[in-house]
């Protein structure tokens, strides 16, 4: 035996307790489904001229209308130059409109538009069909249970960063 096969062995040896923990394995399954979901509804989308950031934002601004962008951004997780590069594409497509705040001048809420409520309510259906279509492998009492360990799982990392938003963020 080389040193090189020696030293693959060596470290396919180390790598074997992680690759054997079920937390591990476990957490690698669920990292995996939720990308190949998340691959799956970038494909449906593609019907709509939809890319799922655009899917994000017009489920929160139906969950929400009249946020403002900083929250949303906040909501979204991600920073204020994501949403000024994606809002501008909605509001071409006139989507989305951005309107006077009346408390405060200097801000602007965010509200889809008739063309986007109707856009919106096809996505939600392309996507609540997925979903469907994947939790229906799960009995209700597993799809409580993972649901209820995710939302541990995000409590835990949302205690653990700066600025900790306890609020749901879901799409």
């Amino acid at each position: 035996m080389n040193n090189k096969q020696g030293a693959a062995q060596d470290s396919a040896v180390e790598d074997a307790p992680m690759w054997a923990n079920p937390r591990f394995r476990n957490w690698i399954a669920v990292a995996r489904a939720c990308h190949l979901v998340q691959q799956e509804l970038a494909r449906k989308l593609k019907s709509l001229d939809l890319k799922t950031p655009h899917l994000d934002i017009m489920v929160n601004l139906v969950r929400s209308p009249g946020i403002s962008q900083q929250d949303l951004a906040r909501k979204l997780f991600v920073g204020r130059s994501n949403m000024t590069m994606l809002l501008p594409q909605l509001e071409k497509r006139d989507l989305v409109e951005r309107r006077p705040d009346p408390g405060d001048r200097r801000a602007l809420r965010l509200y889809l538009t008739p063309q986007g409520e109707a856009l919106a309510k096809e996505a939600i259906a392309i996507q609540a069909g997925i979903i469907n279509d994947i939790m229906s492998l799960s009995t209700p009492e597993e799809c409580e249970l993972v649901g209820d360990c995710m939302r541990r799982i995000a409590d835990h990392l949302l205690g653990h960063s700066d600025d900790a938003d306890k609020t749901e963020n879901t799409r």
